[in-house]
Parts: C-alpha cells; sequence; structure tokens
C-alpha cells in the first residue's frame, strides 16, 4: 500500500500552464514553424511577396521625384525613359503583387487551420483523465483556443511580416528624408513614440477583452444551444422556461457587446488624438517645404519627394504601430493556444509503463482517499475494496456515496488524492492509461448517443469491429436490440437522430430516427457488449430508465454475459443485485458492509433497511404491511 503517491492538480490549478513565462520570440517561432509545417512554399512566397512590396512605395517616390526634376530641367529622353520604366514596374508590382499574396495568404489560411485544429483537438486527447475537461478556466482558454487556432497563427505571421514590410518602408522613406531635412526626420520619428505606447497599450486591452468575451460566449452558447435542443424541447415548453432562457441568451449577449464596445471607444479616442498629431506634424512639414521651395533650397521634385517622405513615414510608421500592436494582440491570443497545445497531461504518465498482464488476481482499492478540489469536501474517505479475478461485486449506497467517482478511478480519468489502486498489485499510476481501458467494457450511468447510424453507434465500443457487422448485430442481439434495429428503414445503418442527414445527395436526404432512452441505453450496453475478452467489465446502473420487462431481460442477458468473468456492478436497484458473488455497500466514503446477498440481509444493516424500504413498494396488502407478497413484480422477474 502506498500512500500520496503524486500530486492530483488542482481544479484552481488546471489550465494555468506556462504562459507568462513564453516569450514573445518563442510564440512568434511556434506560429512560424507553424505555417511553414502546414504551407512550405505558399508561406515562403507570401513573405518574400509582402517583405519585397514594402519598397516599392519608396521607389514609386524616388522615380518620381526623377521624372519631374528631369522634366522641369528639360532631361533628353534617355535619361526621363530610365525613371520612367522603372515606375513601370514598380506599377506591375503593385497592380499583381497584392493579388499574388491574396491567393497565397488563401492558401497558408486554410492549410493553417487544418494543421493548427488536429493539433488543438490531438493535444485535448492527449489527457488521459477528466480534469481538464470539468475546469471551467481551461474550457475558457479552449474556447478561445477554438476560435483563435483556425486563423490566429497565419495573423501572427502575418501581422510579423507586414510589420517588417513597413519596416523597409519607414527606413526606405527615413534615409530619404534625412537627406532633405534631419531635423524634421527627428520630428516625424519622434512623433511615433507616442503612437507606439498607445498601440501596445490597446491591444494588450483587446486581449484581454477577447478572453472575456469568450467566458461570457460560452455561457451564451450554452442557452442558445438549449433553446434548440431537441433533448431539451419538452421540458422547456412544459415548464414554459423559453423566454427566460431567451433573456438569459441576450443578457449574456449585452454583456459581450458592452466588453467589445468599451474597446471601440477607447480605440477610437486613442487614435483620434493621433491623427490629429500625425496632421499637426504633416502640416509642419508642408509648412517648411513651401519656404524651402520659395527659397530655391528644394527643386520641385524635391517638394514632391519630401511631401511623400512624410507621408510615407507617418503612413508606414503608423502602419508599423498598427501591426505590432496585431502582433503583440496575437501574440497573446496564440498564447491561449500554445497553452491548450502544449499544457502537460492531466494526469502523469509514467515514461516507462508497467504492462498490464491479463487480470489474474483481482482489483484492489487500498486506503483511497479523493476530493476533486483541495476546497472540497472528500468524497471517499479511507476506501478499501477488492474486486476478484472472476468474480462479480456489486456497489450499493445512497446518492453521493461515491460509487460513480470509484468508477473514474477504475478506469483511471482521476489518480486517488492518497491510498492506491492497483491491478494485480501493480498501481495504476505506474501503467499505460491507454492499455488499462482496453481490458475494460464499461457501461457508464450518463452513457453518450452519438448522433451517428445504429451500427457505428455500437461499432464505436471497439472501433476494430466497426465494419464486422456480424459483430455488431450479435452484440445488439445481447442487449435486446436486433429486432428493433433489423426494422428500421434503413437497418442498422438507419441514421440515429433528427439532426443530421444520411450521407447522401441532396435530393435524397432521408431523416433519421429517434429513439426512446430506453432504447438508447440497449444500445449502450451493446457497445460495451461488444468489447468482448476484457478483463472487466463494469455496468453502473444498466438498467435504470427501463420497464419491469425489459429490466428483467437486460439482467439476464447480463448475468450470462458476466458469468465467470470479472465485473462490478452498480445499482439503486437491489433486486439486481442480488445474485453478485459480493455486494458492498458505500456511505460517507467508506465500506460500511460487505457481503453476499443473504448475508447483508442476516445482519439486519443498512442494506437490509434499503431492501426492506424497495420492497415494501410491490407489497400486496393481502398478505399484510410489510410483507413481500407473490405479486411483486422484482421478486417474480428474479425468481425468488
Amino acid at each position: 500500500m502506498r500512500s500520496l503517491r503524486r500530486r492530483v492538480p488542482a481544479s484552481s490549478e488546471i489550465g494555468t500552464g506556462t504562459g507568462h513565462t513564453r516569450s514573445a520570440r518563442r510564440r512568434v517561432t511556434a506560429a512560424v514553424v507553424l505555417c511553414a509545417t502546414a504551407a512550405p512554399w505558399a508561406s515562403a512566397g507570401y513573405a518574400t511577396l509582402t517583405l519585397t512590396s514594402g519598397l516599392v512605395p519608396v521607389l514609386i517616390a524616388w522615380m518620381t521625384k526623377l521624372l519631374i526634376d528631369g522634366l522641369t530641367h528639360d532631361a533628353d529622353l534617355r535619361t526621363l525613359l530610365i525613371p520612367a520604366l522603372g515606375y513601370v514596374l514598380a506599377a506591375i508590382i503593385v497592380g499583381i503583387g497584392p493579388l499574388a499574396a491574396r491567393y497565397l495568404r488563401g492558401v497558408v489560411d486554410r492549410e493553417v487551420g487544418l494543421l493548427a485544429q488536429d493539433r488543438l483537438f490531438t493535444a485535448v486527447g492527449r489527457h488521459p483523465g477528466l480534469g481538464r475537461l470539468e475546469d471551467p478556466a481551461f474550457l475558457d482558454r479552449l474556447r478561445v483556443a477554438q476560435d483563435v487556432g483556425r486563423t490566429v497563427a497565419g495573423q501572427l505571421a502575418d501581422a510579423t511580416l507586414s510589420a517588417g514590410r513597413s519596416l523597409l518602408t519607414v527606413t526606405g522613406f527615413m534615409v530619404s528624408l534625412v537627406a532633405l531635412n534631419p531635423v524634421m526626420a527627428l520630428v516625424v520619428l519622434a512623433a511615433g513614440v507616442p503612437s507606439l505606447l498607445a498601440q501596445l497599450a490597446l491591444s494588450r486591452h483587446q486581449a484581454r477583452a477577447v478572453l472575456e468575451v469568450g467566458r461570457i460566449e460560452r455561457r451564451e452558447d450554452f442557452y442558445a444551444r438549449l433553446i434548440a435542443a431537441p433533448t431539451a424541447a419538452k421540458e422547456i415548453r412544459l415548464f414554459a422556461i423559453g423566454d427566460f432562457l431567451r433573456s438569459r441568451v441576450l443578457a449574456e449577449r449585452r454583456a459581450a457587446n458592452a466588453v467589445t464596445q468599451s474597446v471601440d471607444a477607447r480605440q477610437t479616442k486613442v487614435q483620434s488624438v493621433l491623427e490629429v498629431l500625425s496632421c499637426l506634424v504633416s502640416g509642419a512639414g508642408l509648412v517648411w517645404a513651401v519656404f524651402a521651395a520659395h527659397t530655391g533650397d528644394l527643386t520641385v521634385g524635391g517638394v514632391t519627394m519630401f511631401v511623400a517622405a512624410v507621408d510615407g513615414v507617418q503612413g508606414s510608421l503608423g502602419s508599423l504601430l498598427i501591426q505590432l500592436a496585431a502582433s503583440q494582440r496575437a501574440l497573446l491570443m496564440f498564447d491561449h493556444y500554445l497553452e491548450v497545445v502544449e499544457a502537460e497531461p492531466d494526469l502523469p504518465v509514467a515514461a516507462e509503463p508497467v504492462p498490464l498482464t491479463p487480470l489474474r488476481h483481482g482489483i484492489e482499492l487500498s486506503d483511497v482517499w479523493f476530493r476533486y478540489a483541495p476546497d472540497h469536501d472528500w468524497v471517499l474517505r479511507g476506501l478499501n475494496l477488492f474486486i476478484p479475478h472472476g468474480g462479480s461485486l456489486a456497489l450499493v449506497g445512497l446518492n453521493g456515496a461515491g460509487k460513480s467517482t470509484l468508477v473514474k478511478l477504475l478506469c483511471r480519468f482521476y489518480d486517488p488524492t492518497h491510498g492506491a489502486v492497483l491491478w494485480d498489485g501493480v498501481d495504476l499510476r505506474d501503467a499505460d492509461p491507454v492499455e488499462l481501458r482496453a481490458r475494460m467494457s464499461t457501461l457508464f450511468q450518463d452513457f453518450q448517443h452519438y448522433d451517428m447510424t445504429a451500427a457505428e453507434n455500437i461499432g464505436l465500443g471497439d472501433l476494430r469491429l466497426l465494419e464486422e457487422r456480424d459483430r455488431i448485430e450479435a452484440a445488439a442481439a445481447k442487449a435486446g436490440m436486433h429486432e428493433k434495429l433489423a426494422q428500421l428503414p434503413q437497418g442498422y445503418d438507419t441514421m440515429l437522430s433528427r439532426t443530421f442527414h444520411h450521407d447522401a445527395p441532396a435530393e435524397e436526404h432521408r431523416p433519421g430516427t429517434l429513439l426512446s432512452g430506453g432504447q438508447h441505453q440497449r444500445l449502450a450496453l451493446a457497445r460495451a457488449f461488444i468489447r468482448e475478452g476484457r478483463d472487466l467489465m463494469i455496468l453502473d446502473e444498466p438498467s435504470a430508465g427501463l420497464d419491469a420487462e425489459a429490466e428483467h431481460e437486460i439482467h439476464l442477458s447480463i448475468r450470462r454475459h458476466r458469468a465467470d468473468r470479472t465485473s462490478l456492478l452498480i445499482s439503486h436497484r437491489l433486486s439486481a443485485v442480488r445474485d453478485a458473488h459480493r455486494i458492498a455497500v458505500l456511505g460517507d466514503g467508506q465500506v460500511k458492509e460487505e457481503g453476499s446477498h443473504r448475508e447483508l440481509l442476516g445482519s439486519g444493516g443498512e442494506y437490509a433497511r434499503l431492501f426492506a424500504l424497495q420492497a415494501d413498494g410491490y407489497t400486496d396488502d393481502r398478505h399484510g404491511p410489510g410483507t413481500v407478497g407473490p405479486a411483486d413484480p422484482v421478486e417474480a422477474a428474479a425468481g425468488r
């Protein structure tokens, strides 16, 4: 027995990651590598066109100056032809370059979006446990990562390249401006400093707002999906809560709009001030150029070049500042994506896992303590339990006793806070979670319904058998669903959903079929049955929601299926567990009682009390109060 082996991340710690130590250079490098990996040739071509276009405005300005000066000084045709051809070349680049760059950018965006989404969901699937997906902070970050993952890497690379292009343009015009008026060059450059600081502050505020809006929109999506979800439609209409949910949607939308409007208002104010400053600097430069031309210090071409240089520096500097701010905003947003992609697994996985051999002895829970977070109550308190190989163990207890939590620990969705779960003596924390789960067949209480075909709903239990129709039908037969599925409009190929059509041309779209809750439960049981030859079968409330006849049929099938197999059965219906080899009663996070059905009834403890309460519901008054008579359908179904 081992005590605290490895600390489980607390809920408050999950999803915090290491974003605060991730440098801007590392984030930019990650974005560039992502683009280069997804679309290497398109990325290289786009980068070349973007950076080259930064020198074109400077080339046009100089060719214009040379042409004007040549014309005003009666230069010969050969002298005028060179700047004219240069101007034409620059014009061609200006005309064709953006078209080619837009096409290449589209290629990069599509390929990067595909690769980014693949990496994102691969990273989510890399977490062996449930801790991340049950933590609101991580889910908020995941929401932002999903929204920005398809585009933000390309945006970051684009903003970086655009900043490089603007820097080249600024440098070219600054060199020209220094040659004409060094003092004016310094004034224009100095005017860019407050713009830089203001834009960076705006970008930080915008990035924080995006995360806040993401949190709000996740709640908005929840309410909106409820309104449109067929599974919730009955209660929404019966309880008349549609208007209430709609008001929640609108309230969240108003909250998101308020955050966005606040950002827009701040941006408008700051940029208005910056525009006024830019106009004052341009005006001062123009006044100087007029005086210089009047005194003969500047030629007509020089005035043209000076005005173009001032406007070019200010425009490109403004563009550079905007791109730097966009880069910072993209960096902050890309950090959410990297936080998810690079997050450590929520459960530690051994570098060299201990192989799990087929179960020979049994599974032991030794002094297991567990709680979901340090500030939560203990769910399990020093629990000791043994599931013997080849035998059946049933768990019973009131709601909140820890039965479902125990299942999560057996599947290693969480690790014990203290104590250990042992598989033939091997601590599950030393084993590979994938190998562990491959040795299990489980029906969860909150089983999943998939908007797929009937065959797929069963075959998902073992993807290797997804195309093995005979195995799928055999599993359905064990769960008592074969005849029902065979009679569907397209048989096992019928879509069990009204949300999606069958895969077919639009004119051949056929609506799917909806099953009842009990039928979906049988389908989930078939999904468990298809996993033949597993070492452990876990059945968590396998007959909840079934009628008495269906419950009887299912439990007969389960008994046959789990014969001589190691199994764990959890049920509130004690008539369903009475034939288990051993029955354990959970209470207050511990095993309160354990024994066979007869032994527990004879002890007169909690199990006997619960059994008497349930049996009392089937009492035949002809036999007197508290007496279970022949009219008891549970007793009759169980053959007792």
